[in-house]
């Protein structure tokens, strides 16, 4: 009998903490109830040095981000919240050498400008630039392998930090 009363009381009180509490987000993601669409557009690499095909990547990411932390639909067009921009850096540079003078460590660095715009909510609009970097060992070529995992993690990076700059409520 003790059990059953024991067994209701923590029941009910879990209701009433959760009923209480309202609504929560574990990704601090915070949307309007009339955003149902979001739209991103096509992000043009201009930076000085091209590498290929990194623009498409970068927008599938966005778009692959916002699908498994939002319930959003994607659109091409009349999207609820816009995502466009370009990106503008992509450079590879020493920081660290060695006594002969030769680098004993490289970073890739890659630098996003996103304009963001939500019809519902214009005063959340920003434009604002991105970046985040990849170190390697400076005896390494980027290529391959390397090359790729370095642009997945910057860009799991930059996508994240522009859903948190526009979406989150933290």
């Amino acid at each position: 009998m003790t059990f059953n009363v024991l067994k209701y009381s923590l029941a009910i009180s879990i209701f009433i903490l959760v009923v209480g509490c309202g609504p929560y987000s574990f990704t601090g993601i915070s949307l309007s109830p009339k955003t149902k669409t979001f739209q991103v557009n096509y992000f043009q690499n201009t930076a000085a040095l091209i590498e290929p095909g990194i623009d498409r990547d970068f927008t599938l990411a966005l778009q692959d981000l916002i699908l498994n932390q939002t319930n959003l639909g994607l659109v091409t067009s009349n999207g609820d919240i816009v995502y466009e921009g370009e990106i503008v850096e992509y450079r590879i540079s020493p920081t660290t050498a060695t006594s002969s003078n030769t680098a004993a460590q490289n970073r890739l660095t890659i630098g996003v400008n996103v304009i963001f715009t939500d019809k519902n909510d214009s005063e959340a609009d920003f434009e604002k630039r991105f970046s985040f970097f990849y170190d390697y060992e400076g005896s390494a070529q980027l290529v391959g392998a390397q090359k790729t995992t370095a642009i997945e993690e910057i860009f799991d990076r930059i996508t994240q930090d522009v859903i948190n700059a526009s979406l989150a409520n933290w």
